[in-house]
């Protein structure tokens, strides 16, 4: 019986027990009062069958009483029963509220951690601190990774076209080689499971994982004991490159690429997952053209919760800073109707697939990288002016583990920085300024060893390689390069040099000055023209450059975009020689500082006072010189 229908019982028992009472109770009254009149007239009826029914009522009213007692044993064991039942709802709302307040401190425990933004609320807090001490160690949940299944299915990603595409059966061979440095291990075992389940096994020849000098203990002895594992199952599948001391990324890549024997090499991180089918589109165009090197489509594994996320297809590309960036897909993929076809690709992210030999031919990668960053741009361009072509195909899917952070190595600047001049000294001819500019470091004397370059620079004479200037009209003519600078970085007033010109708040017109920090807000890019842009170096042909300008009333200077500032009536060209006042060529105001009750400095447009401003890097010979001084003078 329900517990809400309780209650009515007890009360419909007590009426009947009352009920039993009184007729009780009449009863005996009745009996009573015959036994009188049986005393005094005991011959005045039938005194024999009087007393049989007398005694049958005793016997009834014997009866009734036991089903009484009967009836209070019942209502009092169902009143003990529904205080039991009480106090127990009451325990367990205790009990409940407990646990929801043990949550909320679990919850709380690290709430500015990455990591549980959207995972973890329910684990206790020593769950919690083991996981955030692995996210802090890897960049990515390791404890959900230690409880995930090595062969856990993931999310089909392939269009209903690429799922319905067939491949012929004699496709080349294929060695996949797994990048890693102190990586997870079960990360890396969810890798090689994916790799074995889902490519053909008379296609793969071999997996081959280099270690770049790794220090986790259980990357040592129980790694090896996981490889005897697989090749008791897939005798001479895997093998292992273990470095001696850490040579970085490039060179890991290299000793892959060295000790790999299939037809095809594949180069992947140790932190993905492949997906379905994900091989067979690679060989198939390797099979018709050797001299392609292919690029899948990247999906994301989340770094938290490991929940799959779906890119699109896009094309690779990179900025002068040579940071890797996608491309919408150029008008002749979409002109071709198929989604299974090749996209042609400027450039490639980190992970490729090259016929062995072919990728030997055009001198693999450059071994003189240092830790990572640079070098996928950096064989985008040697492939494409070399002889060769990057695509990316549609049906071939990755998905690939993003970190949070980067615990390696904290502060990757310097060796980004001395790749991106090797690549731009070996290959990009007179447009290597662009990445000078970009890093915002001096032509001359850059202060970056990228070491030497001889023998790559020796590799494009051997190769007949084409220039950067064909690269970009026929590869790339969405990366757009700016002529005529003359100066750039940071700019100063010699009246108060701790303050820099900077792009102020976004979105917002109102350039202003604040203390110097030499990050992009504060990059501004003087013209021999006049120009004078600021807040970053765009790549893109449809980039938004924002110009320094002049409304011509007011004291305030305004942003605003270049290509239709003239339109607006706000004049943007200005004369400036380091060293030198800046003055607007058409309201021959200059732009000044000046400083309030507070002491806080702005920017402004005012008649000249004769201050003066340096630019942080100049090009060539450009510099002080008299006229503009002899102008503000006039």
């Amino acid at each position: 019986m329900a517990p809400w229908r309780r209650p009515h019982k007890v009360a419909l028992l007590i009426m009947n027990a009352g009920f039993v009472c009184y007729l009780v109770h009449l009863l005996q009254d009745q009996r009573q009062g015959r036994h009188d009149s049986l005393e005094v007239n005991p011959r005045s009826l039938n005194g024999n069958l009087i007393l049989e029914r007398l005694d049958r009522l005793d016997w009834n009213i014997y009866n009734l009483s036991k089903s009484l007692e009967k009836v209070h044993k019942k209502v009092k064991q169902i009143e003990h029963d529904q205080k039991l039942q009480n106090i127990s709802k009451t325990e367990v709302r205790q009990a409940d509220n407990m646990k929801e307040e043990k949550k909320m401190v679990h919850r709380l425990l690290y709430p500015d951690s990455a990591l549980f933004r959207r995972w973890g609320a329910d684990l206790s807090e020593e769950e919690q601190t083991v996981a955030q001490e692995l996210f802090l160690k890897y960049g990515y949940n390791v404890y959900i990774s230690d409880h995930l299944p090595l062969d856990r299915p993931i999310t089909d990603t392939r269009s209903p076209s690429c799922k319905k595409k067939t491949y012929p059966k004699d496709l080349p061979t294929i060695s996949v080689v797994l990048i890693f440095m102190n990586e997870a291990l079960s990360i890396i075992l969810r890798a090689i499971t994916s790799i074995i389940n889902r490519t053909p096994a008379h296609l793969l020849k071999e997996i081959i994982l280099v270690d770049d000098y790794s220090s986790n203990d259980d990357l040592k002895g129980p790694l090896e004991t996981q490889i005897k594992n697989y090749n008791a199952k897939h005798p001479g599948l895997l093998k292992i490159v273990r470095h001696e001391r850490r040579q970085g990324l490039t060179q890991a890549r290299i000793s892959g690429w060295e000790a790999s024997t299939a037809d095809v090499v594949a180069i992947l991180d140790a932190h993905i997952e492949v997906n379905m089918a994900w091989a067979e589109p690679i060989l198939s165009r390797i099979k018709e053209d050797r001299t392609v090197i292919i690029s899948p489509v990247f999906d994301n594994i989340r770094f938290d919760d490991f929940e799959l996320l779906q890119y699109s297809v896009a094309a690779d590309g990179f900025d002068w800073a040579l940071w890797c960036l996608y491309e919408p897909l150029p008008d002749e993929w979409y002109a071709l109707k198929d989604e299974t076809a090749p996209v042609r690709s400027p450039s490639i992210m980190g992970i490729l697939a090259a016929d062995r030999k072919f990728l030997g031919e055009i001198g693999v990668l450059d071994g003189g990288m240092h830790i990572y960053g640079g070098e996928n741009v950096e064989l985008g361009l040697r492939a494409w002016q070399c002889g060769g072509k990057i695509e990316v195909l549609p049906c071939s899917r990755i998905a690939h583990l993003e970190r949070a952070h980067k615990p390696y190595l904290p502060d990757l600047s310097i060796a980004l920085k001395r790749n991106a001049l090797r690549v731009a000294e070996v290959w990009m001819d007179e447009y290597k300024y662009m990445v000078y500019f970009a890093w915002n470091l001096p032509i001359e004397n850059s202060g970056i060893d990228y070491g030497d370059v001889s023998s790559r620079k020796e590799l494009r004479k051997k190769l007949n390689c084409k220039g950067f200037d064909w690269y970009i009209k026929n590869v790339y003519p969405n990366l757009r390069f700016l002529p005529n600078i003359v100066g750039y970085g940071t700019m100063k007033n010699t009246l108060k040099e701790d303050i820099c010109i900077d792009q102020g708040p976004v979105p917002g017109n109102t350039p202003i000055m604040y203390p110097c920090h030499a990050y992009s807000p504060q990059h501004l890019f003087y013209h021999s023209t006049g120009e004078m842009y600021i807040g970053g170096l765009h790549a893109r042909l449809n980039a938004v450059d924002r110009c320094v300008t002049d409304p011509g009333r007011g004291d305030l200077p305004i942003l605003e975009q270049c290509d239709i500032a003239v339109s607006k009536g706000l004049n943007l060209h200005w004369d400036f020689k380091q060293g030198s006042a800046v003055i607007n060529r058409n309201t021959k105001r200059c732009l000044e500082i000046t400083a309030d009750n507070t002491g806080t400095y702005r920017l402004v447009m005012q008649t000249c006072t004769g201050q003066r401003w340096n630019i942080q890097h100049t090009v060539k010979d450009w510099g002080k010189t008299k006229d503009v001084e002899h102008r503000i003078q006039q």
